[in-house]
């Protein structure tokens, strides 16, 4: 069953109709998941109607991927994406800034020995460029950490 899913597009909601296509999952499916998974809790306006974030529609790409690709049962499901949500929420407590979600910025060895050869103000701009990078992103985090133990 491994189908290459849609990329997510930069939106603040998306139907239930959109996550479906989106997940590749029934919009039935995920009404269902709703009930055996207390993460997802997508917000309800007018008629019942759903609206999923990014960060949901992230969280039910993870539980397909456990259901469907690697298997697991509901309950097993359940467990896995529960220590994955404690796991991220110690590493935050201890500091480390999570490498899911937005990828790690890495210097590759090309470019590194090319920076080598860089004038040293080259260096120093590169290098601050870097860590204000490391900086913002370790923010965004916080911020995003605050925002969904608010929910």
């Amino acid at each position: 069953m491994e189908k290459t899913l849609p990329p997510i597009p930069v939106k603040r909601y998306f139907t239930i109709g959109e996550v479906g296509e989106l997940c590749g999952v029934k919009p039935h499916v995920l009404r269902y998941w709703e009930q055996e998974f207390t993460q997802l809790r997508p917000m309800k306006r007018r008629g019942n109607r759903r609206y999923y974030q990014h960060h949901e529609v992230l969280m039910i790409r993870r539980i397909r991927d456990l259901l469907y690709d690697q298997g697991f049962t509901i309950s097993g499901a359940r467990n896995k994406l529960q220590e994955l949500v404690q796991g991220e929420r110690d590493r935050r407590k201890a500091g480390e800034v999570p490498r899911e979600g937005m990828e790690a910025i890495e210097i590759d060895q090309e470019e590194f020995d090319a920076a080598l050869q860089d004038s040293p103000e080259q260096t120093a701009s590169r290098t601050v460029d870097l860590s204000q990078l490391l900086h913002l992103r370790r923010e965004l985090f916080e911020i995003r950490e605050l925002l969904t133990v608010g929910r």
